[in-house]
């Protein structure tokens, strides 16, 4: 059953909980209520001595101080659970062993929550002015302090950052070109004065800009070299119109899917705004979040970089047409270039063959990274 809201309460079902509209006789229920004064990202309940988690019974919602969360625990469950909220901006918080039969309100505070620390100071060199194209392309959300989320972390692995500190303004998606070497673009990092990359294991990790071109709008991150294993970009040719491409990105991470999510579509143009011949215009669907992370072709290789949707409002506004999967992505060659004036010699491979999209998402997804940005 789906999660619903009415009247500023969540209804769920955890696992190993089974959802209801009403109780079974004997059925435990309980509330879970976040008084930690940050926004909840995830909220796991399993019965104590569980293997894992278990979902994340806000996924795609978040969770804001003050709200509650009503659980329906399977009839067979017992009454003894493990509880773990998830925080935008500090160390997740656990309870263990809790009788949610004997107290059917379980309270996260903010007392039990650590203090975030104060936001790291930016990086030599890094400085910087709005995103070229702003109110065009996908600028940092003002609302991702609210919302933008992360995927459920995955706890006790050897070598794990330490969970990350400081507010979180906005998020979008990088992707690993070489050993230690992530791309992503300018505009996603630019004014962050800390960086942490999340990879398809779920593990933190610390990001630092080594280079930038602003003009561009593309900035190399220095990464650990177990991030992932690079992506190739397209040998000659270049892509044609209407040539099939695929993204993967973290899209409006917290209000979406927590993972990452695949779209479909084709080179509609081989110009950007206002003929950019940097950029690609593309059909496949992206929105903030997406900026930085790979547009690739049905072989699996890199043909471009994500960067920037047409504001469909304004030009509604001025021409009373409303434009439709309107977007751009820098073209690959230029990726390659700026890569290679930095010092990394990035994979090139021949397209050859016309995969299943899915396919191209496995290719993908072991080196796409979601990045956050703290200030």
């Amino acid at each position: 059953m789906a999660a619903i809201v009415a009247a500023g309460l969540w209804h769920a079902s955890p696992a190993p909980a089974a959802a209801q509209d009403s109780p079974k006789q004997g059925q435990p229920q309980f509330q879970v209520v976040n008084r930690t004064g940050s926004v909840a990202v995830a909220v796991h309940a399993v019965r104590t001595g569980a293997s894992g988690w278990g979902r994340n019974l806000v996924e795609g919602r978040g969770m804001r101080p003050g709200q509650t969360l009503n659980i329906l625990a399977q009839v067979d469950a017992g009454c003894v659970f493990d509880l773990r909220m998830v925080l935008i901006d500090r160390p997740p918080v656990e309870r263990r062993g809790l009788d949610i039969c004997a107290n059917t309100r379980i309270e996260f505070t903010a007392q039990q929550a650590a203090a975030p620390a104060p936001a790291a100071p930016p990086a030599a060199g890094v400085t910087g002015k709005p995103p070229p194209g702003a109110g065009v392309g996908l600028e940092p959300d003002p609302e991702a302090p609210r919302f933008a989320g992360r995927p459920p972390p995955a706890s006790g692995q050897p070598g794990q950052a330490p969970a990350p500190s400081g507010r979180a303004t906005s998020s979008g998606t990088g992707f690993v070109v070489a050993e230690g070497r992530a791309l992503t673009n300018n505009h996603v990092v630019e004014q962050c004065g800390r960086i942490v990359a999340r990879n398809a294991q779920g593990r933190d990790l610390p990001a630092q800009v080594t280079a930038r071109d602003a003009e561009m709008d593309l900035a190399l991150l220095s990464v650990p070299r177990d991030a992932g294993p690079a992506l190739a970009f397209r040998d000659p040719p270049q892509v044609r119109r209407g040539d099939e491409v695929v993204t993967y990105g973290f899209p409006l991470s917290g209000i979406l899917s927590s993972g990452p999510t695949l779209t479909r579509g084709d080179i509609s143009a081989l110009a950007g705004l206002r003929d950019d011949q940097n950029q690609v215009q593309i059909s496949a669907p992206v929105q903030r979040g997406n900026s930085g992370g790979p547009l690739l072709d049905r072989s699996g290789n890199v043909v471009g970089v994500v960067v920037s949707k047409l504001n469909a409002q304004r030009v509604a506004e001025r021409t009373g047409d409303i434009p439709q999967n309107v977007n751009f992505a820098i073209k690959a060659d230029r990726a390659v270039s700026f890569l290679r004036r930095n010092g990394v010699t990035p994979r090139m491979a021949a397209s050859v063959a016309d995969k299943p999209a899915a396919e191209v998402g496995e290719i993908a997804h072991p080196s796409t990274l979601f990045l956050q940005c703290f200030r």
